[in-house]
């Protein structure tokens, strides 16, 4: 549900009522928690925000914001926890569980297929059609995911755990899950400690399933069916009894590790030359592996870290710098992009057309909406369009009003005879063109200054072009996207950005992009004084970041087309101007 980016519509602080509300409403959806739990979950103090948004589909779906992170959301009046609830009550849920590489699939939109279920030696947990159930993965009790049962247990075992289990409505990397702090999964005791790669069913005869059959499985490919759906492609994973990430290939002479070390030294060069760029330093290890070198894992491939030395390798080269700035956390410092290493490394092929966009996210590359100025004719100058079949509230762009100004003045022979730079002012253009105590001292104006002088009377409005969709007509001027830089009470710098959405920006992803590019919190509030509009509060003078940002990754330049009067930026590092960009 939440695989691609979704529309906010408003973001209010919960009321009293409300929260006492929400509070009754947990108890009653999760008989499992406690008073004490409940008012944990729901605190009597703590700040509260409700978020109503569309996910891309359409739906309606209301999210309760606590300490940074979405903690419960609602559709169709059922209540949901996320992620984040669920690792800090992970029995909440009856929890099923799957492999590792199944988590990708399932963050871009996939549901997850029966053959995917690892059963541990207690058995499924019982559930019925329609229940709400966690998803963990092996190793590690912590949900990464909450799903729908689409049959009940018994008749998953009765099936031989063929078909669809579960349908997906939130998983860890997803768009929800990044509108909080985005924070890892902790390490919780696994249900299923030792993953043999066989699957015990006891209520089914069949033969065990070996690992990387059920990774495939997982996804939807049903034995025979020679097909895999949501394009999942081929996970490969290895044999039964083989716990890696990388099947030994017979024909190659070297190492599991050496061959895992190749595939990582790879992918590491280049994430370091595609995707990883100066202002995201400080990187923690886990978002370059996690966002950056899984992405550039050529098709068909997947990476073990366990398997390799290449951070060693790296750092023995020179080529990075890795310090522990927090106990026990380690992140990347320092790189040196001019190493021949990373210069003479050659983008493959198959990457060049999809850097933009990280395999299995399913985000889609921003493209900026096209703008068009326009122009209202109003009452006191339909006489000098009415000749060209435009009345009262008729919209023109800027060419059409200097195509109507100049069909007038030759149509009633108003070019100057001695000079055709000039147009003599007739009764129509001194009545809707001149000030009153101009009328008698101008007689002629140049071209320009006459077309000049026809847009200044004309009421402005703009008319806005988002990919695939039906154009947006408005009067008035698009307001830019505002940038300020403020001082609150503890002395401390914040920068705030507003008129996001008007450009079809949605706040928490320009939010989460901030947050890991500056490495400073981020907060999302409403924006005074405008309906429906957010602001993003950024901690300390982040301006050159969001200007990057803004004229880099959201090329705006490239769609809109603004009145040159409209307010610039002085403020950035390029020779171009941003008519839509306003800074204080």
């Amino acid at each position: 549900m939440f695989a691609k980016a979704f529309r906010v519509k408003s973001n209010t602080a919960i009321k009293g009522s409300d929260r006492r509300k929400l509070r009754a409403d947990v108890a009653a959806a999760f008989p499992a928690l406690g008073m004490d739990q409940v008012s944990e979950l729901v605190p009597g103090k703590e700040d509260i925000n409700i978020v109503k948004l569309y996910a891309h589909r359409g739906d309606a779906v209301t999210v309760y914001m606590s300490g940074g992170n979405p903690i419960l959301f609602e559709l169709e009046r059922n209540l949901y926890p996320t992620v984040y609830t669920l690792w800090s009550h992970p029995d909440l849920l009856p929890t099923f569980t799957t492999w590792p590489p199944v988590l990708e699939k399932l963050a871009g939109g996939a549901d997850l297929m029966l053959p995917g279920l690892v059963v541990p030696p207690a058995g499924l947990p019982q559930v019925q059609k329609g229940d709400l159930c966690a998803i963990a993965l092996v190793g590690n009790r912590a949900p990464v995911a909450i799903g729908v049962a689409a049959m009940s247990t018994a008749d998953m075992l009765t099936s031989g755990l063929k078909g669809r289990g579960f349908s997906v409505l939130h998983t860890y990397q997803d768009h929800l899950w990044r509108s909080g702090v985005k924070s890892a999964p902790p390490s919780l005791s696994p249900m299923v400690p030792d993953p043999t790669g066989i699957r015990e069913d006891k209520a089914s005869t069949q033969e065990p399933v070996p690992l990387e059959d059920m990774r495939h499985l997982a996804l939807g490919e049903e034995e025979g069916s020679g097909e895999v759906p949501h394009e999942c492609g081929d996970m490969s994973a290895p044999e039964a009894n083989s716990a890696g990430g990388l099947e030994q290939d017979p024909t190659d002479s070297r190492t599991l590790q050496e061959q895992m070390d190749e595939l990582l030294q790879r992918c590491f060069l280049h994430a370091l030359k595609c995707r990883v760029q100066k202002a995201d330093l400080p990187l923690l290890s886990s978002t370059l592996l996690g966002s950056h070198m899984f992405s550039c894992c050529p098709e068909g491939r997947q990476l073990d870290i366990k398997k390799s030395s290449y951070k060693k390798h790296m750092q023995q080269e020179q080529i990075i710098q890795v310090k522990e700035l927090s106990k026990g956390v380690e992140s990347l410092v320092a790189v040196d992009w001019k190493h021949p290493r990373i210069t003479s490394f050659v983008i493959p092929e198959s990457s060049l057309t999809s850097q933009t966009v990280h395999e299995g996210s399913g985000e889609q590359p921003y493209q900026p909406p096209d703008i068009k100025p326009l122009y209202c004719v109003p009452a006191g100058m339909t006489p000098l369009f009415q000749e060209s079949g435009h009345k009262k509230g008729s919209l023109l762009e800027g060419s059409e009003v200097r195509a109507v100004i100049i069909d007038y003045a030759k149509r009633n022979d108003l070019v100057d005879t001695d000079n055709k730079n000039l147009v003599q002012l007739d009764p129509t253009l001194c009545d809707c063109l001149l000030e009153k105590n101009e009328r008698h001292s101008i007689l002629k104006l140049p071209w320009d200054g006459l077309v000049s002088r026809c847009l200044e009377k004309l009421q402005p409005a703009y008319q806005v072009t988002f990919p695939g969709q039906e154009p947006i007509v408005k009067k008035g001027k698009i307001s830019p996207i505002d940038i300020t830089l403020a001082q609150r009470a503890s002395n401390k710098k914040v920068t705030v950005v507003r008129n996001l959405e008007a450009y079809g920006l949605d706040p928490y992803s320009v939010a989460s992009t901030l947050q890991q590019r500056c490495q400073a919190s981020t907060t999302i509030t409403p924006a005074p004084g405008a309906k429906d509009s957010l602001q993003v509060q950024i901690q300390g003078n982040q301006v050159h970041h969001l200007g990057r940002l803004l004229l880099g990754e959201y090329p705006l330049l490239l769609g809109g087309r603004l009145p040159a009067d409209s307010a610039r930026s002085h403020h950035l590092d390029t020779h171009t101007d941003a008519p839509w960009l306003r800074m204080a």
